[in-house]
């Protein structure tokens, strides 16, 4: 007895049924519109109290639009500290922070992830138990450290670490958990061919873990930007601060120039988001294919 296939719906009922599914999701979009207002809203502020005059800035009630687009106080900012001085102090800190850690995570998650060592488990749990640790905890003991060294009012305390694995226990879980989705068989049929670790890892785990990569190098770059405490505490020399410590200086002891000091928070948010922007892709790819292989 032959089955007979059902038939096809129609255009009307292909339509109502997801005009349904729209309509189903409102409930969940409306307070996700809501909450992603409220962040948004002090960037709109911040960036519009960068075009303001002084008058406009404490107004009553307040304008998000300003009357011009006038540059005085992106000017000013730029005049009043070294704001392009601090920029490019940031930018070297963050490049180098950033590359030491992508170093040190890669080699590290690559080895968790491949090589069978006795107590490797136990040694990547030891590795994760560090991210419950405040970092503020070990303040007192580096400080004490680099100052042995000799390296206080230098970046060595700001990039160094980085190297050697401080703070890189998320990225070292993140890599290793995008390593271990890699078809073992590359690495197997790489190392019949005569392709050692080193070389299994340089031709083989990093070109295919591109988008892990894009990902740890967005968030240590976004965190070593952001970067406040350090900068703050092992620098001295007002010349090498970085932009967010910089940027105090237009908090004054009586008052603050807040046009200024919002022009320079708009450029000191310019290059992560261009970051953000040029690599979107790659790290949207990065998070969701993650996996959760053990």
């Amino acid at each position: 007895m032959t089955a007979t296939a059902p038939a096809p719906r129609s255009r009307t009922t292909l339509r109502l049924s997801l005009t349904r599914g729209r309509i189903a999701l409102v409930p969940l979009y409306v307070p996700l519109c809501i909450a992603a207002f409220f962040f948004i809203l002090p960037f709109v502020w911040m960036l519009s109290g960068a075009f303001k005059e002084p008058s406009e800035i404490a107004a009553y009630p307040p304008q998000f639009i300003p009357d011009g687009l006038g540059t005085g106080n992106f000017t000013e900012a730029a005049a009043g500290v070294s704001l392009w001085r601090y920029l490019g102090n940031s930018v070297l800190v963050a490049v180098v922070s950033t590359v030491g850690t992508l170093f040190c995570s890669t080699l590290t998650a690559f080895a968790f992830a491949y090589l069978r060592a006795p107590g490797r488990n136990l040694l990547f749990g030891l590795v994760l138990s560090t991210m419950m640790l405040p970092p503020f905890i070990i303040l007192i003991p580096s400080y004490s450290l680099y100052q042995w060294l000799g390296w206080l009012d230098t970046y060595l305390p700001l990039t160094v670490p980085h190297f050697l694995g401080v703070g890189c226990a998320f990225y070292i879980f993140l890599l290793r958990q995008f390593f271990l989705g890699i078809p073992r068989e590359l690495f197997e049929a790489a190392r019949i061919d005569g392709a050692g670790r080193l070389r299994q890892y340089w031709q083989i785990a990093l070109p295919l873990a591109k988008p892990a990569l894009v990902t740890v190098t967005l968030f240590q770059f976004v965190a070593s930007w952001n970067d406040f405490f350090g900068p703050l505490i092992f620098l001295t020399d007002s010349s090498k601060f970085t932009l967010p410590v910089g940027i105090r200086f237009f908090q004054g002891l009586y008052t603050t120039d807040y046009g200024a000091l919002m022009a320079a928070s708009c450029v000191s948010v310019l290059p992560v988001l261009l970051l953000f922007l040029v690599a979107q892709r790659f790290f949207v790819q990065g998070i969701a294919t993650t996996g959760g292989k053990g």
